[in-house]
């Protein structure tokens, strides 16, 4: 048998599914456990979308047989839902109450603080698709909030519907659902303005269809737009005080609580591990040394309370988990020698990205705190003290 011959190969698992893919059992369970009243559009009740996005507390919800024999789906009994943002439930029950308003919401924040994940399980939850998104970069055009064309048809029949491309906000509106926008600050002051009017009106008008029905699209019930922006991108595309005024902004802080933040790198780094076909075999002591690292340094201030200089990168938790991940990666697959031994080389790695001196300030750190750390008899920051010199 040649290989022309052979068989196709089966697809290859996809590395990240969507939120409503991912979670498909919870947000159906959720849909037929709680039938309380419902915004226009949305597939759970606000408050199932916030239990949704921040999990039962442990709880064991139990879902009533008759509502599962009317639900027509083969679902459990009994769930406990499970956290997926680590952040004040406040916050989300704020965005929640603002998607319920069909208002816009924008997160602002640090990177790496989930503001877009926190984007896509809101939308997954109000509507049941995160996939209406825009990424924005200084290269988006308008045509990514309002519509393009399929130039062939375009030049054959003229512009006419069928020759319409709906951009995803247009596509959001017609069937109303949430429409997600990345990093809008990165798009031009000019292309952010093209959603003023959408925000405004709820409608877009296509003047090349003038005088046919779908000369203007109306915004279907429950429809709204999710934007994120990082702060450290004020000044590259300020928005417009007209735009502003359409949103409300929620502000995504870093994860305080440092329990948190070690149990959320562990079990992402422990996915990214297992995605590479792989076993994750971290101990615990090193993740703890890790996160304590860039809470440190994310902070300017050691746990004990010791100065520390800040790095012009950002110490996100995001880049712990990546870090985490990449340790993760080695053991399993280059075998042979102690993990900590590479948690220095990792960290510069994910330090000295934009500042040079950002090196200088990681040693200083090593001087610091590992140094003091390490003459208190901790046998971790001792022997992380002793790699200072592959940090050069």
């Amino acid at each position: 048998m040649t290989i022309a011959e052979q068989a196709p190969a089966p697809p290859a698992p996809r590395q990240v599914l969507p939120a409503e893919e991912r979670h498909a059992t919870e947000l159906a369970f959720l849909a037929a456990h709680d039938d309380g009243a419902r915004p226009p559009g949305w597939v759970l009740t606000p408050r199932a979308v916030v239990t949704f996005v921040c999990g039962s507390d442990g709880e064991t919800l139990e879902l009533p047989r008759s509502r599962a024999k009317a639900a027509g789906a083969d679902l459990p009994a009994k769930l406990a839902i499970t956290p997926k943002f680590v952040g004040e439930r406040a916050l989300v029950e704020r965005c929640v109450v603002t998607l319920a308003g069909e208002r816009g919401l924008l997160l602002v924040g640090e990177p790496g603080t989930a503001k877009s994940m926190l984007s896509e399980l809101l939308s997954a939850g109000v509507c049941g698709t995160s996939a209406l998104t825009v990424q924005g970069t200084a290269g988006t055009t308008e045509d990514a909030f309002r519509y393009g064309w399929n130039y062939a048809l375009l030049l054959a029949q003229g512009p006419t519907s069928q020759a319409l491309v709906d951009s995803p906000v247009l596509t959001a509106m017609r069937t109303g659902r949430v429409a997600r926008i990345e990093e809008i600050t990165r798009c031009l002051p000019e292309v952010q303005d093209a959603l003023v009017s959408i925000l405004s009106d709820r409608r877009v008008s296509v003047p090349e269809l003038a005088g046919g029905d779908d000369a203007t699209v109306s915004a279907a019930a429950g429809f709204t737009v999710i934007a994120t922006a990082n702060l450290r991108d004020r000044g590259v595309s300020e928005m417009s005080a007209a735009l502003k005024r359409r949103f409300n902004f929620e502000t995504v802080h870093p994860i305080a609580d440092v329990d948190a933040e070690m149990a959320l790198v562990q079990r992402q780094a422990t996915a990214t591990v297992e995605r590479a076909g792989a076993a994750f075999s971290v101990d615990d002591a090193v993740l703890d040394a890790l996160v304590t690292v860039f809470r440190d340094l994310r902070s300017g201030r050691s746990a004990e309370g010791w100065d520390v200089e800040r790095p012009g990168t950002v110490m996100s938790t995001a880049e712990a988990v990546h870090v985490a991940a990449s340790l993760g990666v080695a053991a399993a697959y280059l075998p042979g020698g102690d993990v900590l031994d590479l948690v220095p080389g990792h960290l510069l790695g994910a330090v000295r990205k934009d500042d040079a001196a950002d090196h200088e300030r990681l040693l200083g750190y090593w001087d610091g705190p590992v140094r003091r750390r390490a003459e208190s008899g901790s046998a971790m920051w001792r022997r992380l003290w002793d790699l200072r010199e592959s940090l050069r």
